[in-house]
């Protein structure tokens, strides 16, 4: 019976513990975290967007694009929809995007470690690979686990006098406990740099390197956007449906449109996400960064402005801001106005044609100077990672360490928002899985 470690607890690594097991191998999964799939709850705002029924072009990114299509060829949406159906989980569409019935991504997390149980994988969290070295045909797995020590519990207790009266608090003592694995087969699904909190820190590509394997860039993706201007302070709060483009020293790089939020800081909402990862490398690269905001996506210029000058015409003695009030939201409405050269008050008898189509140049071509983006602790995913030249798309065996498997966010590989990323960690996991349980 072939002996499996995988190194990570998340989506790709639980995927791969099951489908591995049930092909028969013995399986052991490591997590430095205290519990498996803690990144899992937070998916789809706590409903888990599963994944979708529709894999549109571009909707993942990476250095080899061509690279996830291949392996979603072999495990596709409608496979990993009947993969949570053999684990009890029953689904539901929402215009493509996938979602246990129940709407509770604890419920996917859970399902996961129970079928885990049946199927024999045995699990230890709190325990952090220092080091994976091949040794004998096989790995050898040095760890550091930490164990509780009930001996040391310590009381202390909250900090406010209201705290202390009413009672204690129980800290925990750890033990640190160096200890070794042996493998024949190595999975390494540790995750990327997003969200460390819930366990994705990083340390995955240092044991990938170690191992060989080269990495491309790294950056936040899935992220908010920091600008420079510093009418965003008096913007904070506005949410307007709302078209995005994101340029890169000039360069059109990609668009989406839908709720955009401003902020104190800069831009976010789902189209600022799905743009963000080319804003970052572009950021870590000391290129010129700008994204162009359009507030009113679905009309076109020549239609806007003739609504200007008919409603300029009837309501000549009011001032130009009663005219676009209706339209944007009322803190965008002296921001537009300067940016166009009106003063607020200006009545609209006196604005010129010229004047006009500034206005509506700048309501649908809102320049923003884009200076870089939240930091991994609030992104998503990473775009960047272990080179997919260096894995097989059909096996995800490494083509560099023989008996290593890649999975997951490790990968140069990311998707979009809608349920992607979460069908790639599906996807890798269990060809992963099925492929080392029969190597």
């Amino acid at each position: 019976m072939k002996r499996i470690c995988i190194i990570g607890g998340g989506a790709s690594g639980m995927a791969a513990a099951i489908a591995a097991a049930r092909k028969g191998a013995k399986v052991t999964v490591l997590e430095h975290k205290d519990r498996l799939g803690k990144k899992i709850l937070s998916t789809g705002n706590g409903r888990c967007n599963l994944t979708n029924e529709f894999l549109p072009e571009g909707c993942y990114r990476g250095e080899d694009e061509t690279f996830a299509s291949e392996v979603l060829k072999l495990f596709t949406p409608a496979d990993a929809i009947s993969f949570f159906e053999s684990i009890g989980i029953l689904t539901k569409s929402r215009d493509g995007y996938i979602y246990p019935r129940n709407g509770q991504a604890a419920c996917v997390r859970d399902s996961l470690e129970k079928e885990m149980e049946r199927c024999g994988v045995k699990w230890y969290v709190n325990t952090e690979v220092e080091s994976i070295h091949p040794d004998k045909g096989g790995f050898r797995i040095e760890v550091q686990r930490r164990i509780e020590d009930s001996s040391r519990v310590t009381e202390c207790f909250p900090g406010s006098k209201k705290g202390r009266k009413q009672g204690k608090k129980q800290e925990k003592i750890f033990r640190i406990l160096p200890e070794t694995y042996r493998a024949d087969i190595v999975i390494l699904a540790a995750g990327g740099q997003a969200a460390p909190v819930l366990g994705s820190d990083g340390s995955g590509y240092k044991l990938a390197q170690s191992l060989g394997h080269s990495l491309t860039l790294v950056v936040p993706a899935l992220v908010q956007l920091r600008a420079e201007d510093s009418c965003f302070k008096q913007l904070a709060g506005v949410r307007a449906d709302a078209g995005v483009k994101l340029y890169v020293d000039d360069e059109w790089k990609a668009s989406d449109v839908g709720e955009v939020q401003l902020t104190d800081y800069g831009i976010s909402g789902i189209p600022v996400f799905q743009v963000s990862r080319y804003a970052a490398f572009g950021i870590a690269c000391e290129q010129r960064v700008r994204a162009e905001i359009d507030f009113l996506p679905y009309v076109t210029d020549t239609e806007f402005l003739k609504l200007l000058k008919n409603r300029g015409h009837q309501w000549q003695d009011s001032p130009v801001e009663d005219l676009i009030n209706g339209i944007f939201h009322s803190k965008l409405l002296p921001v537009l106005l300067e940016r166009a050269g009106i003063s607020c008050g200006t009545p609209a008898r006196n604005v010129q044609d010229e004047t006009w189509k500034s206005l509506v140049e700048i309501c649908k071509k809102f320049q923003v100077k884009i200076v870089g983006t939240n930091s991994f602790e609030q992104a998503q995913v990473c775009a960047g990672g272990v080179r997919t030249s260096e894995v097989d798309a059909f096996s995800m065996a490494s083509r560099i360490c023989n008996g290593l498997y890649l999975t997951g966010e490790l990968l140069d590989v990311d998707g979009i928002c809608g349920g992607y990323n979460l069908q790639w960690a599906w996807a890798t996991g269990v060809i992963a899985g099925e492929h080392a349980a029969l190597r």
